[in-house]
């Protein structure tokens, strides 16, 4: 059964039933239009919000108010994973009486409604410590160090973590002992590196448990799985020459010692990572439009590809047994569903204008909503089942503006169920959109369709098994092998050399034998013995070329390589004429 559902915006803060799947059925917690922000705890059983006034703890059970803070102009909260700390963040201001500023980073204790603690905390980018599970441990960084607590005592600092200039962290979300990742970016042509800890062992470098560095990084993103063992790496630049919106890179390391770059499938941006809550398989969405979507193993193998399509985002049901694959922002919001044991598509439909979405925690159904300030017109919300079928659909009423909009969470997530790609019933009727046009430039709108040249559109690539490609791939390759050295061993019978050795006087490129040249001879053993080597390059850029179009990423060499088949063409040309 859906979660009932929690909205901020101008109209105040007020909940729905999801079960019922009737606006009609809210009940409103504050009227107040200056309610900035709004959090759960990882049960749900706690609901936390903040307007002009104070910040509140409501018990979600029985809808009172436990505690009101008296603490105003909050603009962030978070709770600890077991609900037993409220940090909260107000913005840092100095005056003239107090230059230094005052503590504006605060942690209350959940069941009695004190500070436990008020520190500084300048900026507001990774302004909010992390806990482990079991919040034995806690961890903040201050002035280039991480900083650690245990047993929530944050009275004592307990351990320290120093590396120069570490600018951001993640803690593995796993009961302790848990890992620990540090970023340090890299400074006068040093690279950037990401080093894995497992606390409270940081004494020299042979404490260290991974390591992987790499140059084009102004920022970082960590994507830890559940066990806490194995961590997905996002870095991306703020501009590069190749594109505006920067370069990205994504990598791996395991608490085992292993690194490695994840091979992408697709030249272009990295959009969106995802872990399957399995967490031995994880999905990327990636390349230039239409996106390229994978999921991969934790030797970081593709397993299955599903085609490319409008998409920049992607998300697993709590259950893992269905993938959401969507295209928001500047796409038009499309939403797949994915059986991911049957690796086949149950639905396919459009939400339009969506800022937000995200799973109920019954795995079944979706919510979507569009919210300022990113839009401010036609701000509402939607709730979809996963067979594509819109449950329900509302709008705010006198065009007033939807801040937010999100499931409560329940503990634990609701068990598997069996997935069905039948519609289910619902009573909401959905508006027949117009067609947009074609676009037609200028001097072309007032000319006949006959007459106006289109452009065909780019073919989507369709779903396919990676590890069935990848053993046809290898079949072929040993294939080719085979029958290269059987045309090979014919050869050297026809015209028999010492050693076992090409024409050319060596073994070919890369210890594999490679399809004989042939070349008509020109009386000349010097000239024909040149002639040869240089069509096996071209041999060689060819094979180069047909791995550039297949998508593959070529090293800078291979690119330069290719630069000169003409010249290469040109000099076969000149020396068979002459």
């Amino acid at each position: 059964m859906a979660s009932p559902i929690y909205l901020r915006g101008a109209q105040g803060l007020w909940t729905i039933d999801g079960a019922k799947f009737s606006a009609d059925a809210t009940a409103q917690i504050d009227p107040s239009n200056s309610c900035k922000c709004m959090v759960f705890s990882d049960d749900g059983s706690l609901f936390a919000w903040c307007n002009a006034d104070s910040a509140f703890i409501l018990d979600t059970r029985t809808m009172e108010v436990v505690h009101d803070l008296g603490l105003p102009k909050v603009v962030a909260m978070k709770f600890s994973p077991k609900g037993t700390v409220l940090a909260t963040w107000n913005n840092y201001a100095v005056t003239r009486d107090n230059a230094q500023g005052s503590p504006n980073l605060r942690l209350y204790d959940v069941k009695s409604g004190t500070l436990k603690k008020a520190l500084m905390q300048k900026k507001q980018i990774n302004w909010d410590p992390e806990w482990s599970t079991d919040e034995k441990i806690c961890v903040r960084n201050v002035n280039n160090e991480l900083q650690f607590y245990e047993n929530n005592d944050f009275d004592t600092i307990a351990n320290k973590l120093h590396l120069q200039k570490v600018s951001s962290f993640g803690l593995a979300q796993s009961s302790s002992p848990c890992a620990v990742a540090a970023y340090v970016p890299g400074t006068k042509g040093q690279p950037s590196f990401v080093r894995l800890y497992r606390y409270p062992n940081f004494a020299g470098m042979q404490s260290t448990l991974a390591n992987k560095s790499f140059f084009k990084a102004d920022r970082v993103h960590f994507y830890w799985n559940k066990p806490g063992q194995s961590l997905i790496v996002l870095t991306s630049t703020e501009s590069s020459e190749s594109s505006y919106y920067g370069d990205q890179g994504l990598h791996f390391l395991s608490t085992k010692g292993e690194s490695c770059l994840v091979p992408m499938q697709k030249e272009g941006p990295v959009y969106h990572v995802e872990w399957a809550p399995n967490s031995q398989e994880f999905v990327v969405v990636h390349g230039y439009m239409p996106a390229k979507t994978t999921i991969y193993s934790l030797k970081c193998e593709p397993v299955f590809d599903f085609g490319t399509g409008p998409r920049n985002v992607c998300a697993f049901n709590p259950q893992g047994n269905i993938l959401c694959l969507a295209g928001f922002g500047n796409l038009a919001g499309n939403l797949e569903f994915w059986d991911v044991k049957q690796r086949r598509q149950i639905s396919k439909t459009q939400a339009a204008d969506t800022t937000h979405f995200e799973w109920s925690p019954d795995g079944q159904h979706m919510l979507t909503s569009t919210t300022a300030p990113r839009l401010r017109v036609g701000n509402g919300y939607r709730i979809w089942h996963y067979t594509g079928t819109l449950m329900l659909q509302t709008f705010t009423t006198d065009h007033a503006e939807l801040w937010q909009a999100k499931w409560r969470p329940s503990a634990p997530p609701p068990a598997d169920f069996s997935i069905s790609s039948r519609p289910v019933a619902t009573e909401v009727v959905e508006q027949p959109k117009a067609k947009a046009a074609a676009y037609r430039p200028p001097h072309a709108r007032n000319q006949g369709a006959a007459t106006v040249a289109t452009k065909p559109l780019q073919e989507y690539e369709p779903p396919s098994n990676a590890k069935a490609q990848g053993g046809d791939k290898a079949m072929s390759k040993n294939r080719k092998k085979k029958e290269a050295k059987k045309a090979k061993a014919a050869q050297e019978a026809s015209n028999p050399k010492s050693g076992g050795e090409s024409e050319s006087g060596s073994a070919p490129a890369g210890g594999a034998a490679s399809a004989p040249v042939n070349v008509v001879s020109t009386g000349d053993l010097d000239k024909d013995k040149k002639i040869r080597n240089l069509k096996k390059k071209v041999q060689q850029i060819e094979n180069l070329k047909e791995q550039q179009a297949s998508g593959k990423q070529l090293e800078k060499n291979q690119l330069e390589k290719i630069k000169t088949l003409d010249s290469i063409l040109s000099e076969i040309e000149d020396l068979e004429l002459s």
